[in-house]
Parts: structure tokens; C-alpha cells; sequence
């Protein structure tokens, strides 16, 4: 009997334990969640705080880069008060840049080569610092002086790397041709051109199969990108088998190419004062094309499109540069006391051509084109020997300078270098 009620006591007080554990677990529980919620809106009302707000952001902001900086690529029909003030700069601003940068840059003539980049102080909207590309190897860099009202400027050298290149290509169509499939840039093909335009008639002297050798300077920049070209110090045409190299010579006062022998290509005026023309009408008697009755052709025409380059033949003084009548737009030009040469027929001038003004062999001095009496885009080109008009490609001219002396020994050392330096770029001893 004892047994039996020892049995039911124990486990009355099983039960009665797990009811307690029970409770006090709900207890707890309840006060948790009540304690969470209370935090919860102390959280919620800290972060709603507008003053707490004001605090954080003030931190974010101060944690930001005080100077702004900008690089931008000048576009084309893009003027440099438009550029400063799409990115906020100041009229004020923007005055006293253009004060500082007038004495070194036209900023009337920007082109898209170049870059401005410059540092913006947030604070209180100023510059305090502008870079402006002058060239592909100078920069003018601005600073703002210590009394903030003006800056100070300094050119800045850009590093370029000097490189040679050597191509080489057989001639299937054209000169031009060949030497675009070997990537040469086009200034070296047409400085190329220039140098071989006093002994060569490229539209009938150069056949198939003819081939072309040059070794030229370019300038790289740190990306290894051509920011612009040098001197061709070789080139060869190879023409009907037999060699025409030249070689560049760099002493100062006799700068130019020669040929193997210490002989100057240069001459007094250039065989043809245009590149990749074809002779479309010859000196002599023709019927006019226009006025329809035989007459003398007193002048050599090149036909070629509108807008091609024409160069000056020979160095000398522009004695006209304006209207000729039948031959439209036209220079004339003196070279010296006996020659002259007359260019007519142009879409327009190069610029700066002026009566008056001194030009240099092969620079250009106007652009191919039909104006006055014409039936279709070329150049009329005449040649006056001691007044008489000439045929320009029969033309006997004299040879340029022959080096001597001292001057041919240091020429005959250079020579030897560059063929040394030529060879080893065939063989691929160096790139």
C-alpha cells in the first residue's frame, strides 16, 4: 500500500516539475520579445533622428575626394569656353584660364588631338590645376598661386620612344599601294614620294614587279602607340632591276638624302609637283578642249581629284596667289632669276599663301581643282626658264650639291652604319 502510494507521488511531481519548466520558459520568452521590440524602436527612432542624419552625411561627404578630376577629348566643333562650361567651370574661371593660356596656345584653332584635363576643387568650384596638350610632345601645365587670384604655367616635355622601322614590298599596282599593305604611315609615303619626285615620273617611270625598300624613324609613347614620324634615313626604288637608294644625311647646313655616291637628289625643281597623278595632257600643240581650235598647250596638266596636294616645285618667292582668269584660282611662283613656275586651275590655297610669302621645296601651296577655264579637276603646270615657257618633263635640271671633304668622310660613315643597321633589320638580328 505504502509502495503504491510512494509511486503516484513521484509522479505527480514529474508532472507538476515540467509544468513549471514550462511556465517559466513562456516567461522568459514573452520578456525577450518584449525587451527586442523596445530596442528595435530605440534603433528605429536613433536612426530618424534629423540629427543624426545631418552627422552621417557630413561624415560621408568628408570621406569623398575634395578635387574632382576631369580629362576630356576635345571634339570636333567643340570651342574651349563650351567645354569648361559643360562640366560647371565659372565665366570667372574660364577667363582667367584663357589669360594664362594665350601666350602659348591659339584656343581659337583646337583640334581633336588634343586633351584638357583638370582639377576641381568642390569646395568652392575652382581649378586649381589645368594640363592642356600644346603638341603630341608638349604640355602647358597650370597651377594657382598662393594667392589664389592668377596661375602659374610650366611646359611639360611628353616622353616619346624612338623607334626604326624597315619595309620592304614588291610594286603590283602602285607605290601607294604597296606601301599602305605594309602599314607604312602616310606622311612617310608621301615625304617618300617627294625625295624620288625629282628623278622619277611615278605614273609611267614605275612598273610591275618593281620594288621599294625604307627604313624610317617613329616616335612611340608609353602605350606604344605612333604619336608621330621622323626622318626616312634609307629608301631604295627598284626600278627595271637597277637600284636608286638614298641615304639621309643629318649634318647640320647639308641635311638631306644622297645617293651612294655623296650626290644630292635635291634639285632645282622637282619632275612633277603632285603625287598620285597621271599626265593628261602634254606640252605642245592640242585642241583646246574648251575654245575648240588648235592652240600651243604651254604647260604640262596632271589630272587627279579635287583636293589633292600641290606642292611648291622648288624653294621661292609666291608672287601670285589669286585669280588668272582661264586659269582660275593660280600661284605663281619665282624661284630664282631663272626659273618660274605657275600652278593653276585650284579648288583653293593652302593657307598662308600670299603674294610676298617664302615657300619651301614641296611644301604645299594649294589643292587640286577645275576652277576658270576647265573641264574637269587637275592641275595646269607651267615652267619658265628666263621668260620662255618650257616642257617641264624634258626639262634638263641642274643636280644638287655634291658632298666633299670632310663632309663626305662623315658621310661615308654614316652610309656604312645604316647598312649595317638595314641588314641586320632584313635578317631580323634586331626589331
Amino acid at each position: 500500500m505504502l509502495k503504491i502510494l510512494l509511486s503516484k507521488t513521484k509522479k505527480n511531481l514529474e508532472i507538476f516539475g515540467l509544468v513549471l519548466l514550462i511556465l517559466f520558459t513562456a516567461i522568459i520568452t514573452t520578456y525577450f520579445n518584449s525587451t527586442k521590440k523596445e530596442n528595435f524602436e530605440i534603433y528605429n527612432n536613433f536612426v530618424d533622428n534629423i540629427y543624426f542624419k545631418k552627422t552621417l552625411t557630413h561624415i560621408v561627404e568628408n570621406l569623398e575626394p575634395k578635387y574632382k578630376k576631369i580629362k576630356h577629348k576635345i571634339k570636333s566643333g567643340e570651342t574651349f569656353d563650351k567645354i569648361l562650361e559643360n562640366y560647371l567651370v565659372q565665366k570667372k574661371e574660364i577667363l582667367e584660364i584663357k589669360k594664362a593660356l594665350k601666350k602659348k596656345v591659339n584656343l581659337n584653332k583646337l583640334n581633336t588631338r588634343q586633351i584638357i584635363e583638370f582639377s576641381l576643387d568642390k569646395t568652392n568650384n575652382q581649378i586649381s590645376e589645368f594640363t592642356f596638350q600644346i603638341s603630341n610632345k608638349q604640355k602647358i601645365f597650370l597651377v594657382r598661386d598662393n594667392s589664389g587670384n592668377t596661375f602659374n604655367d610650366e611646359i611639360i616635355s611628353i616622353k616619346l620612344n624612338k623607334k626604326i622601322v624597315y619595309r620592304e614590298n614588291l610594286i603590283l599596282q602602285s607605290l601607294y599601294k604597296a606601301a599602305t599593305d605594309e602599314k607604312i604611315p602616310a606622311n612617310i609615303i608621301i615625304e617618300f614620294a617627294r625625295i624620288y619626285g625629282f628623278q622619277v615620273d611615278f605614273q609611267r617611270d614605275i612598273r610591275k614587279q618593281d620594288k621599294f625598300q625604307i627604313m624610317y624613324e617613329v616616335f612611340l609613347n608609353d602605350k606604344n602607340e605612333i604619336i608621330e614620324t621622323g626622318e626616312i634615313l634609307f629608301a631604295n626604288l627598284k626600278l627595271s632591276g637597277q637600284d636608286n637608294g638614298l641615304y639621309y644625311f643629318d649634318k647640320e647646313g647639308s641635311e638631306g638624302h644622297y645617293d651612294k655616291n655623296g650626290k644630292s637628289v635635291k634639285k632645282a625643281l622637282m619632275k612633277t609637283p603632285i603625287n598620285g597623278a597621271r599626265l593628261s595632257s602634254p606640252f605642245g600643240m592640242r585642241k583646246h578642249p574648251i575654245d575648240g581650235y588648235n592652240k600651243m598647250h604651254r604647260g604640262t596638266d596632271f589630272a587627279a581629284p579635287t583636293g589633292t596636294p600641290i606642292m611648291a616645285s622648288g624653294d621661292g618667292v609666291v608672287k601670285k596667289a589669286g585669280w588668272c582668269g582661264g586659269g582660275g584660282n593660280c600661284v605663281k611662283i619665282r624661284h630664282n632669276s631663272t626659273y618660274q613656275t605657275v600652278y593653276a586651275h585650284m579648288s583653293k590655297f593652302a593657307r598662308g599663301i600670299k603674294a610676298g610669302v617664302r615657300v619651301k621645296q614641296g611644301q604645299t601651296i594649294g589643292y587640286v581643282g577645275s576652277t576658270g577655264k576647265s573641264t574637269g579637276p587637275h592641275l595646269h603646270y607651267e615652267v619658265i626658264v628666263n621668260g620662255k615657257k618650257v616642257n617641264s618633263q624634258k626639262l634638263k635640271l641642274p643636280s644638287g650639291k655634291i658632298l666633299k671633304g670632310k663632309e663626305r668622310k662623315l658621310f661615308e660613315t654614316k652610309k656604312i652604319k645604316l647598312d649595317v643597321l638595314k641588314s641586320e633589320k632584313i635578317i631580323g638580328l634586331i626589331n
